[in-house]
């Protein structure tokens, strides 16, 4: 039975995969982006329903879970895949910057990117969640062995508590709510042009098995946290790593 399914940032790296994978398996997938032209390259791939909409912003994801309602009624797959280190777009605000300053532009800025983008859209989307439906939210490997910066991996780790309030809140219909936490992943764009031939070997070295992770790895754990097979699992934070974690 087709099921409608929801994916922010469904444009491109885990988001596209988790797309490809659901129009396989006969889901109808709306997919939610900034960019209009990326977001239409994958709606012609994969048949895809696409909106563009800034989800870090209230109105666009009122106007988004609005036009999802009067589409479609009611959805039975959300994940928040949206985000990214917001710090590697921000631009240098000159040496008359403090370090104050500074750091309260990366927090605020991932705050928005990967805490926001996910709370506005479920929240915006929450009454139109069928019973039995499933949440998923993409955390990372870095909300529990940091970034380097705090700001990335700290606002990744805020999903965790929210994750496991709202499975209590909606587990009564049926509904799950999970994170998914990746390592290194290939197929995205998270490191934009920063990733050195050394730094991968670096990344793939800490995993277990010695290889990087794949979108499409992440993407088979969340359709299988999607599943009817996954019901009885909720309010978890699932890595997926290689067994990075805690790296070194």
């Amino acid at each position: 039975m087709s099921r409608v399914v929801v994916v922010s940032g469904g444009g491109t790296g885990i988001g596209r995969a988790v797309t490809v994978s659901c129009a396989k398996d006969g889901d109808t997938v709306v997919i939610i982006g900034r960019r209009a032209e990326v977001l239409a390259a994958t709606a012609t791939e994969t048949g895809a329903h696409a909106i563009v909409a800034d989800v870090g912003e209230i109105a666009d994801a009122e106007r988004a879970a609005a036009e999802i309602g009067e589409r479609f009624g009611q959805i039975d797959v959300l994940v928040n895949n949206a985000g990214g280190n917001a710090v590697l777009a921000l631009p240098d605000p000159g040496p008359t910057v403090g370090p104050v300053a500074r750091a309260s532009a990366a927090w605020t800025a991932n705050l928005r990117s990967n805490v926001l983008t996910a709370v506005h859209l479920t929240e915006a989307l929450r009454d139109l969640l069928a019973d039995d439906a499933r949440v998923v939210l993409l955390s990372s490997i870095a909300a529990f062995r940091g970034s380097g910066s705090g700001s990335y991996g700290g606002s990744k780790a805020a999903l965790h508590p929210y994750a496991i309030d709202l499975a209590a809140a909606l587990g009564p219909r049926g509904i799950t709510v999970n994170v998914v936490a990746p390592g290194y992943t290939t197929e995205t764009e998270f490191f934009a042009d920063t990733m050195t031939a050394q730094r991968h070997e670096t990344l793939v070295g800490q995993a277990l098995n010695k290889r990087a992770g794949h979108a499409d790895d992440v993407a088979a754990t969340i359709r299988w946290l999607t599943s009817p097979d996954a019901g009885h699992v909720t309010a978890q934070i699932i890595q997926v790593n290689g067994g990075a974690l805690p790296g070194r």
